[in-house]
Parts: C-alpha cells; sequence; structure tokens
C-alpha cells in the first residue's frame, strides 16, 4: 500500500482541461507523423517513377534500327499469281533475242557506245533532263523478279531484272499536272505510248541486267523498260527518249493494231473492231 501511495503522489493531478490539451496535443502529433510518412512514400514513389521511366528511355534508346548497307539494294517479287500463265501463253525457256531468234523491225540492232549514249527525258515535266551513261547508272537501283510475256503467244517464268524504278526517275524529274501519258522513243525507230499511272507501279523497271548479267544488246540493252503486266511490246528497248504528254500518242504497233493497254491477264491483244 505504501508503494502505491507514493506513486498516486508522485503522479499529477490531471484536469479535464489538461486532458483535452493533452489528447489534441497527441493527434496533432499522430497527424504530423501520418503526413510526414505519406510524404516519405510520396517521394519514394516519384524516385522510383523517375527511375522506371529513365531505364525505359535507356533500353529504347539502346534498341538498334536496322539499316542495309548502301551496296544493297531494294527488291520486290511480282505479287501475281504466278502458278497460272495468262490466258493464250505457253512457257518457253528465254526470252527471243532481237534479229537471233526473231526479226527486228530493222535489220542490224542498234550498238551501244557508252560515250555516245543519252537518254532525253522532256515534254511535260518540270526538270527537262539528258543522262550520259555514267550519269544514269548512279542513279538508285533495285531488282524485280517476274514473268515476261510476249503478245505472240510465249512466256518466260521469274526473269530476275536489275535497274531503276521508273517512278525514281519521275520523282526526278518532276511530271507537271499536265503529264498523263509517256511517249517513248528508241533508236531502232520503235515507239510505245503507256500511261504515267501504269508507269508508277513499283515492279516498272529500266533495266540494265537481267539474271545477274548485263543486258546484251539482242535483248535491248544497254537499257530497256519492263512493265510485267503488259505485253512485251510495251517493254521497250534501246530507250533514247521519255516524253511526258498530255495527249495520248499511239506507237508502232498501236498504229498496226495492237491494243493500247495490252493487258496480260485480259487477253487483250487488239483494238477491238467494232
Amino acid at each position: 500500500m505504501s508503494y502505491n501511495k507514493k506513486w498516486i503522489a508522485l503522479t499529477p493531478r490531471l484536469t479535464k482541461r489538461k486532458f483535452l490539451i493533452a489528447a489534441a496535443g497527441g493527434i496533432a502529433a499522430v497527424g504530423v507523423g501520418y503526413l510526414a510518412k505519406e510524404n516519405w512514400i510520396s517521394k519514394q514513389s516519384s524516385s522510383i517513377n523517375f527511375i522506371s521511366n529513365k531505364t525505359e528511355t535507356t533500353t529504347t534508346d539502346q534498341i538498334s534500327t536496322k539499316v542495309l548497307p548502301p551496296s544493297q539494294h531494294e527488291t520486290t517479287t511480282d505479287q501475281m499469281n504466278t502458278s497460272v500463265l495468262p490466258p493464250g501463253q505457253r512457257e518457253i525457256d528465254a526470252i527471243k533475242r532481237w534479229n537471233i531468234d526473231h526479226r527486228g523491225i530493222i535489220p542490224i540492232n542498234p550498238k551501244f557506245e557508252s560515250d555516245k549514249w543519252i537518254l532525253t527525258v522532256d515534254g511535260e515535266v518540270e526538270n527537262k533532263s539528258s543522262y550520259d551513261w555514267q550519269e544514269f547508272l548512279a542513279i538508285p537501283i533495285m531488282e524485280s523478279v517476274n514473268d515476261f510475256h510476249c503478245v505472240e503467244g510465249w512466256s518466260v517464268r521469274n526473269c530476275k531484272w536489275n535497274g531503276i524504278k521508273f517512278k525514281t526517275l519521275t520523282d526526278m524529274v518532276k511530271p507537271t499536272q499536265e503529264a498523263k501519258y509517256v511517249f517513248i522513243e528508241c533508236a531502232d525507230g520503235y515507239s510505245t505510248s503507256l500511261d504515267l499511272t501504269d508507269l508508277l507501279k513499283d515492279n516498272v523497271l529500266l533495266v540494265t541486267r537481267l539474271n545477274d548479267t548485263p543486258l546484251e544488246e539482242s535483248l535491248g540493252g544497254p537499257m530497256r523498260l519492263v512493265i510485267p503486266d503488259k505485253y512485251g511490246y510495251k517493254s521497250p528497248m534501246w530507250i533514247n527518249r521519255l516524253n511526258f504528254t498530255n495527249t495520248k500518242k499511239l506507237g508502232y504497233w498501236e498504229k498496226n493494231g495492237y491494243s493500247y493497254t495490252a493487258d496480260v491477264w485480259s487477253n487483250d491483244r487488239f483494238e477491238n473492231k467494232s
């Protein structure tokens, strides 16, 4: 009992007013502690988010983008179903050579002299141009694999062509809004005409190589057009002029009754005489 009395004597007398003041102080202390804790958590959370974002950015920056070396060029394979030949066509082994396997419109093929060769591009274009052989070869090239179809009824499968996209040259010379057609002239006197929209397709090339070999003279070398979804007379050889026009002109075979559109899958060989 003496112990309890002593303890009670040493304990301060707690009035209601003092109790309320003490309680309020305790609540305030708890509140401050809680806010301090929340502030600490928020700071830690912000720090974590910052570190996370930085890590993601670093990871993204470290992803390498595959870039082809300058020596490589674009490759495309014709999207047509080449398991079936167009109507009226039969397969042969190789493209017929002019004045060897097939008679040309002149008895002797034009001779290529690299120091005299010129391609003229004019008509409805902003940048009328003339390219010598070295300038032409400096234009980026691509590779395209497709079938070649002659209006006489033969086809050659899987020809691998190398050359420049017609669209690439078009981008360089910048046709005007008036340009709707291209009239193509050749060194042997041959000519043909095509809609500009047809020539801008990705598989239309001005080619200089066939199956990894420079295009030989009897196949139109040094350069010819290849437009795979039309008969071969729309892929002229020995080209020396591209004339952009706002009117459709008929070329050599078109003047002789052959179809202007010449679509191989429509068997579109001759103009309708009706």
